[in-house]
């Protein structure tokens, strides 16, 4: 997108956003009772594909996913809606903003159980990853959400930066000493 005045080349936020909301159903619960985590994290890649293959207008495949934090139970029975939206475009990937309330139907409750973050990455019919549309930013939250992705991207490559440098020292009694303190213990 060499003129980031060519409005053309870009789509608003809203015209991708996706919105998605299913019956938990007793099939979806583990053991505890509670629905399986991975069942959201299939609903919540089912909708970040959706949102980014809108926008993209292109075939999506998720590249990451940035934090999946279970911050309450999904009780079967309940109706969960998982909410999506573009937050920040690079030149080939996207990240999709996705939150997810589930609502007692009985009672009226309604609980914010997660918030993450899918990098999708959009394929021509090739399966070469291919240039998507610019973002038009609506309205001060969108822009938030935007710079906020931004800085996330800068911290992820951040933190992979120092991941590599990790290395396991050669000395054992160096190895050792690391692990004072820790609930671990060494046989040999």
């Amino acid at each position: 997108m060499s003129n980031p005045d060519d409005t053309s080349a870009y789509k608003p936020v809203s015209f991708s956003a996706t919105v998605i909301t299913e019956l938990m159903i007793p099939s979806y619960s583990n053991f505890g009772g509670k629905i399986h985590g991975g069942i959201l994290l299939s609903l919540m890649d089912k909708v970040a594909y959706v949102c980014a293959a809108k926008h993209a207008g292109n075939y999506c495949v998720t590249a990451s996913i940035d934090t999946v934090d279970f911050l309450e139970p999904v009780e079967v029975g309940d109706l969960v809606s998982l909410m999506a939206s573009v937050n920040y475009v690079g030149k080939t990937s996207l990240v999709v903003g996705i939150k997810v309330v589930s609502e007692n139907i009985k009672t009226n409750t309604v609980y914010h159980t997660n918030t993450s973050y899918f990098t999708m990455v959009a394929r021509d019919e090739k399966n070469q990853p291919v240039q998507v549309p610019g973002l038009i930013l609506e309205n001060r939250t969108q822009v938030r959400r935007f710079l906020e992705a931004r800085r996330r991207k800068q911290l992820k490559q951040h933190y992979k930066d120092e991941s590599d440098k990790i290395v396991m020292p050669d000395d054992e009694h160096v190895c050792r000493k690391m692990l004072d303190g820790e609930r671990c213990t060494i046989i040999n």
